[in-house]
């Protein structure tokens, strides 16, 4: 037989016990359980755009995080503006930097590829830095929500990073190096690229495939604003 549980009992077990959430006021906090490697690769839309909407979430809680994004300078379907660079400046806590080339590597759109290749080898650089600088910081603590990248923070998102890697910008042995020297406390998310990135399969904690069933590209639509960027 069933057992018989009231409501209120039932609200016990749930999340919040059963309490709509509300939104609250952002004040810095630590995570108490942050420090996974996250891969997110995949022929579909939306690795960026996961990545991103994770990053709100954690500066929701009063966590700190930083987006340094490759291979994103822009293409001549794309407007000088990003979105999520302007909904970034108004969260606490949240940060980004973009050291993405005109254009796209390897796709004939009169870019140059060696300043692809030389912006890849500086995003990788920077990269090296911020998880040098989290190394000295106390991830276990709240950060300053004001505070510069530098300092530390509590989640580094490197966007398109396994697309530089896919396209031999950057060597994979160099992107298994900054996984490997991360802090503990710090969550680190990779993200980009079509192809399965097999070198990482032993050294990420989550690993997603963002699969494409239908396209609107493939029908001739180009990047539009407030959805692609």
């Amino acid at each position: 037989m069933p057992v018989d549980e009231s409501t209120e009992s039932l609200h016990e077990n749930t999340p919040g016990k059963g309490r709509t959430p509300v939104a609250q006021s952002i004040d810095p906090t630590a995570p108490g359980e942050f420090g996974l490697v996250q891969v997110w690769w995949g022929d579909g839309k939306g690795k960026t755009t996961a990545t991103l909407g994770m990053g709100m979430r954690a500066v929701g809680h009063g966590y700190r995080v930083h987006v340094l994004q490759f291979m994103k300078g822009g293409a001549a379907s794309v407007e000088a503006v990003r979105g999520e660079y302007n909904a970034i400046e108004t969260l606490p806590g949240f940060s980004f930097e973009n050291l993405g080339h005109y254009g796209w590597h390897g796709m004939a759109d009169g870019s140059d590829e060696a300043d692809h290749e030389a912006q890849a080898r500086a995003g990788l650089e920077r990269a090296r830095d911020l998880l040098e600088a989290s190394h000295g910081a106390d991830l276990s603590a709240p950060l300053p929500l004001d505070g510069g990248p530098d300092d530390g923070v509590h989640m580094l998102i490197l966007d398109e990073i396994l697309y530089a890697a896919e396209t031999g910008l950057v060597d994979e042995a160099e992107v298994c190096d900054l996984v490997e020297s991360k802090p503990d406390g710090l969550e680190l998310v990779l993200s980009g690229g079509h192809e399965r990135p097999d070198y990482l399969t032993e050294l990420a904690d989550l690993v997603t495939n963002v699969r494409k069933e239908r396209h609107p590209i493939d029908d001739g639509q180009r990047a539009r604003k407030g959805t692609e960027y």
